[in-house]
């Protein structure tokens, strides 16, 4: 069946379809990440969105049950260049094709995808249709045309658990599976904010000694004073981090409270909370190769990110540090507070696929909670 990429600025692209037969919309964006598609597609920060994949090559390892970041795929639709529907891979239950139709998702491929970055890097990410089928392409222009921008969205609420819940399910491993947490009477109780939170976040934080109760986004900053927690995890998520309004608030009453960690939008509500503002950048951060530098210790990571949008750092305040940096564009990707006990990132230390250089902020913030359970002892 035919497929179709159609901007809301009129470009249109068109090749084949595969997945499922019909019309999505969102916004354009493009990853340049060569390996982890289904962790990409099942990645609820990527609601609402369109995914295209620079690297040319797509679904020639399938799909696994043990590698699902989420429930299931939240992309609005999926762009390649080059599908592959025999998977190479012992560890593969169903084709890249299957998985999208059976949830409905549809895709594109054959088109030039090179040219659809590019075009994207020059106009910046835009609104746009999917289309597989036959369709009428100036129907689907005027159709991409009314697509609402990305900007002024709260798209937490489509993706936030609606109560509740404990996560005991430890980091995976060949062989052996998913590893359970060990039973050390130490570990620490960590109320974790769920904006659109990844499963291997939670994996990692179970793995580094946190006993976990996930809660709805929406949850009052007083619930969790009450609840006899040592600490709080603020997820990644989607959408605009301005519209998310009852996050600000609730971050704002936890900050000197209770040790903060946040993760890419929960970087972004944390910055927020502290009298901080965002902006949408052109084409975002997406892929498995962004190289971040640690201003503390001048060394370089290579990161995972996910985002299109990033922190002003000109409206931070005071006791407010900037801690790392992105060298491609010199925006924030991090901060440290001087006198608080919390750190936030913009990229995503828990990557799966890949890469783990920053697997090491799970201890730290581990460590900085310890650190706060003695200087709260010593003060009583």
């Amino acid at each position: 069946m035919k497929g179709y990429i159609v901007l809301a600025d009129g470009r249109c692209f068109t090749g084949k379809g595969f997945g499922f037969e019909g019309i999505s919309e969102g916004e354009v964006v493009f990853n340049t990440s060569m390996t982890g598609y289904q962790e990409v597609l099942t990645d609820p920060s990527y609601v609402d969105q369109i995914v295209t994949m620079t690297y040319p090559m797509m679904g020639n390892y399938g799909i696994t049950e043990e590698d699902m970041e989420s429930d299931r795929p939240y992309v609005q639709g999926f762009v390649v260049k080059e599908y592959v529907d025999i998977p190479s891979n012992f560890r593969s239950q169903e084709t890249l094709s299957q998985f999208l139709k059976k949830h409905g998702i549809p895709g594109v491929h054959g088109i030039d995808t090179r040219a659809l970055v590019r075009h994207i890097r020059e106009k910046g990410a835009l609104p746009g249709i999917i289309a597989t089928g036959e369709h009428n392409i100036d129907d689907l222009r005027k159709r991409a045309a009314a697509v609402a921008p990305m900007e002024g969205k709260d798209l937490v609420a489509k993706v936030t658990c609606q109560k509740p819940y404990t996560w005991d399910q430890g980091i995976w491993k060949l062989g052996e599976g998913f590893i359970p947490p060990s039973k050390s009477p130490n570990r620490y109780r960590l109320a974790v904010y769920d904006f659109g939170i990844k499963y291997n976040m939670l994996r990692l934080l179970t793995h580094y000694g946190f006993d976990l109760t996930v809660l709805p986004a929406f949850t009052p900053a007083e619930e969790i004073l009450q609840g006899n927690y040592d600490g709080v995890f603020l997820s990644n998520g989607p959408g605009d981090p301005a519209a998310v309004t009852y996050a600000h608030a609730n971050i704002a009453r936890l900050i000197g409270k209770l040790p903060l960690f946040g993760i890419c939008l929960g970087h972004q509500l944390t910055c927020t909370a502290l009298g901080a503002k965002t902006f949408k950048l052109k084409f975002g951060h997406r892929g498995s190769n962004q190289p971040v530098k640690d201003l503390a210790t001048d060394k370089i990571e290579i990161t995972c990110q996910n985002h299109g949008f990033a922190v002003d750092p000109t409206n931070l305040p005071p006791k407010v540090r900037v801690s790392h940096l992105n060298l491609n564009d010199n925006t924030v990707e991090g901060i440290t507070h001087e006198e608080y006990p919390l750190f936030t990132v913009q990229y995503h230390p828990e990557a799966s696929a890949g890469p783990h250089d920053s697997e090491y902020l799970f201890k730290r913030f581990a460590d900085m909670i310890e650190n706060h359970r003695k200087t709260r002892a010593i003060a009583n």
